[in-house]
C-alpha cells in the first residue's frame, strides 16, 4: 500500500488522477489521505468522484471513501477490464481531466475499449478538448498509441453537458520520443467560438489576437456552435514539426472580450519567444507517458508546482529517475530514466 498526503505541493486533484492511473496500470494499491484539503471545497469533487469510480470500474478495484467531500480514499486495483463505458460528471467538471485517470491503463489493455465521458469540454478549470486533440494526443501517436477522441458536444463552464467519445487500440509498449527542438512551424490559428452568445464576440477576440500576433485575419474563424449553456472561448494554436501548443482564453460574465483576448496573446508570444517545445500543461500531460516509455526528454518553460508535483507522485509508483536542469534562463529540460512498461 503506497501511502499519499493529497495536501502536498500543489496539493490538487493531479495527485488523485496521477495516483489512479499509475494505480491501475501497476497494480499498486494507495490510500490517500487530505484530499484538496487546502482548496475552497475541500474533498473530492463531483469531477474528482467521476474519475475515481471510472479507474473503479475499468480497474475491477476495491474502494474506500468514494463519496462527494471525502478526504481519504483507499484503492486496490485487481485487473484491467478494457470495453464499453460511459461515465458522466454530471456538471461542467472537466470530462478531460476523467479520460486523464483511465488512458494510461487502457492503452494497455488487452483489447480495444470506447469511452464516453460528458461533462465539462471548455472550462477554466482544465486543459480544453482543443489541447487534448492537437497537443496531447499526438505526442502518444509518435509514441505508438492509437487513440482517437472526437468531440459530440461542447460543455461550457458552468452548464457543462458537454461529450467526448474516446476510441484507444492496446500497445504492448510506449516508444520513447524527445522534444528539444520545435522543428519548422507548420500552421496557425485562431478560432473564437461562442454558444448561445452574440457571433460578434468570437469574430473581434479572433481579429484582436490576429492582429497583435501578426497573422493574416484568414488565420481566424469564428464559429456558433449549440451547448446547453452560454459560453465563449478563443484559442491560438501553432503547429510545429514536433509538437503544438494551444493556448486557451475563456470568456467569463463581467470580463471584457478585450482581456480575454490579451490574455491568449501574452501567452502565446511567451511560447514563441521562449524557443522551448513543450507548454507548460503539456509538460504535465506527458510526464506519465514518458515515465511508462522508461526515457523520454522534452524541454519546457519555468516548471510549475504542478508539475513538480506530478514529478514525485510518479516517483512513488515507478522506479524512475527524472532529473530537471536549466541550460537557459526559464528554460527547463526535464530527462526521464527507467525501466519501460511492457504488457509482456
Amino acid at each position: 500500500m503506497i501511502y499519499i498526503d493529497g495536501s502536498y505541493g500543489e496539493g490538487g486533484g493531479q495527485i488523485l488522477r496521477t495516483s489512479l492511473g499509475l494505480s491501475l496500470v501497476t497494480g499498486k494499491a494507495f490510500k490517500m489521505v487530505n484530499i484538496r484539503s487546502g482548496r475552497k471545497k475541500p474533498g473530492l469533487l463531483r469531477q474528482h468522484l467521476t474519475a475515481v469510480n471510472a479507474a473503479k470500474d475499468i480497474g475491477s478495484a476495491v474502494v474506500k471513501g468514494n463519496t462527494i467531500g471525502s478526504l481519504e480514499l483507499t484503492f486496490e486495483p485487481q485487473a484491467i477490464i478494457p470495453g464499453n463505458y460511459h461515465f458522466s460528471v454530471g456538471t461542467a467538471g472537466s470530462a478531460t481531466l476523467v479520460l486523464q485517470a483511465i488512458l494510461p491503463a487502457l492503452m494497455f489493455g488487452t483489447a480495444p475499449s470506447t469511452i464516453v465521458v460528458e461533462g465539462g469540454t471548455h472550462n477554466p478549470f482544465a486543459p480544453p478538448f482543443d489541447f487534448l486533440n492537437s497537443c496531447f494526443l499526438p505526442c502518444l501517436e509518435k509514441m505508438g498509441a492509437t487513440i482517437v477522441c472526437t468531440l459530440l458536444g461542447y460543455g461550457f463552464f458552468p452548464a457543462g453537458g458537454g461529450k467526448i467519445l474516446c476510441k484507444i487500440e492496446p500497445v504492448k509498449k510506449l516508444n520513447p520520443i524527445n522534444l528539444i527542438e520545435k522543428g519548422k512551424e507548420l500552421s496557425r490559428e485562431v478560432v473564437g467560438i461562442v454558444s448561445a452568445l452574440p457571433r460578434k464576440i468570437a469574430e473581434e477576440e479572433v481579429k484582436i489576437i490576429c492582429s497583435r500576433m501578426g497573422w493574416n485575419l484568414s488565420e481566424g474563424k469564428a464559429l456558433t456552435v449549440n451547448s446547453p449553456g452560454p459560453g465563449n472561448i478563443v484559442y491560438g494554436k501553432i503547429e510545429y514539426e514536433n509538437t503544438s501548443e494551444v493556448i486557451t482564453g475563456f470568456g467569463q460574465r463581467g470580463v471584457p472580450l478585450k482581456q480575454v483576448a490579451e490574455g491568449v496573446i501574452r501567452h502565446l508570444k511567451d511560447y514563441v519567444k521562449s524557443g522551448a517545445p513543450v507548454g507548460e500543461y503539456l509538460t504535465d500531460q506527458l510526464l506519465i507517458p514518458f515515465a511508462l516509455a522508461g526515457r523520454g526528454k522534452l524541454r519546457t518553460l519555468t516548471l510549475s508546482k504542478h508539475t513538480t508535483t506530478n514529478i514525485e507522485i510518479i516517483r512513488k509508483f515507478l522506479d524512475v529517475t527524472i532529473e530537471c536542469i536549466s541550460p537557459d534562463k526559464n528554460i527547463q529540460e526535464i530527462d526521464v530514466q527507467g525501466e519501460p512498461y511492457d504488457v509482456d
